[in-house]
């Protein structure tokens, strides 16, 4: 009995995917949150700079805009991301729900999802793991997605997770992915390429519920 559960233990760790928490995630994570399961968050790393984790892209009529989270530091540069706590010194909610308004205000679903995320802009969150996992939750609730995840309860070493799908690191805003996006049109299709892999905002004001499926044959 004991050798069969470490069996199915075993199988079970297997089918994991560690992912780092997000920010409107790009759309490659949210291939991986849609196509994997069970999902589990990093929360023991210590807080890398310049990544997705408080960060998104959108598409604008000047180009690609990086919208940023200020956040705090509570411990220096060994915070923990569970420890991240948001700054309001700035009005960052205003300003990012002005950019994306501005942004997709032309877009073909923006009008059916406008008035939820106008909403979610005026809540205060005190930590940036408590703001993007409601993100998690209001993009479920605006697309009828049933996407749940874990949370680590320690730090995992990339080098000792044979058995685990390990995806915390191979997305950054400082190098392109090497996967194929299929182009969707934009909103600014006719002045810029297509942009792959921005926000899942971008994905969802162009294709509404056909968002799904195009993140369902995504192979990343």
């Amino acid at each position: 009995m004991a050798l069969v559960m470490l069996f199915l233990c075993l199988i079970l760790s297997a089918m994991e995917t560690i992912l780092s928490t997000a920010y409107f995630p790009p759309i490659a994570q949210y291939a991986w949150l849609l196509q994997n399961a069970p999902i589990v968050i990093e929360l023991f790393e210590s807080f890398p700079k310049q990544t997705y984790r408080n960060r998104c892209e959108i598409l604008t009529s000047h180009g690609v805009q990086v919208l940023s989270v200020p956040v705090v530091k509570v411990s220096g540069t060994n915070t923990l991301t569970r420890d991240i706590q948001i700054a309001y010194d700035t009005p960052w909610q205003m300003l990012h729900w002005k950019a994306i308004k501005t942004a997709y205000n032309s877009s073909p679903f923006f009008l059916f999802y406008q008035d939820e995320i106008a909403e979610f802009f005026s809540t205060r969150f005190e930590t940036l793991l408590d703001l993007n996992d409601a993100i998690i939750n209001l993009i479920n609730q605006l697309m009828e997605w049933e996407i749940s995840t874990n949370k680590t309860v320690d730090f995992l070493f990339p080098k000792k997770l044979a058995d685990v799908n390990d995806k915390r690191y191979l997305l950054t805003p400082k190098k392109k992915p090497t996967y194929q996006f299929p182009s969707y049109i934009q909103v600014f299709s006719d002045q810029y390429p297509f942009q792959a892999n921005l926000s899942i905002l971008d994905l969802i004001f162009n294709l509404g519920p056909e968002a799904e499926s195009y993140l369902m044959k995504l192979s990343v």
